[in-house]
């Protein structure tokens, strides 16, 4: 699996789309050859094949904002992990509220 081809190809395509110009494999080639990457020739088609009829602003959107079922998958776990935070928050907040309890006020001290 050619991981840098791949990446050179999603670059090139959001370049285009950025632009507003259709995605096709040759326009795919001449912003790699512009960019002087070398690929292996059937990866341009693949993509554009691929991303032939999608509307790329919108999937990038919706998966910023996680709309969709496996974006809000994705976000799933990161909510989670802002609860606990949230909840450390609510329980700092509660601590400074409440006045601290010293020995002396319990009936004992160990010096005095």
């Amino acid at each position: 699996m050619s991981t840098k081809a791949e990446l050179a190809c999603v670059y090139a395509s959001l370049v285009l789309v950025d632009d507003d110009v259709a995605i096709t494999g040759e326009k795919i080639s001449t912003v790699l050859k512009a960019a002087n990457v070398e690929v292996e020739p059937y990866w341009p088609g693949l993509f554009a094949k691929a991303l032939e009829g999608v509307n790329v602003k919108d999937l990038i959107t919706a998966i910023g904002s996680g709309a969709g079922a496996a974006p809000a998958a994705a976000a799933a776990p990161a909510a989670g992990g802002a609860a606990p935070a949230a909840e450390a928050k609510k329980e700092e907040k509660k601590k400074e509220e409440e006045p601290e309890e010293s020995d002396d006020d319990m009936g004992f001290a160990l010096f005095g």
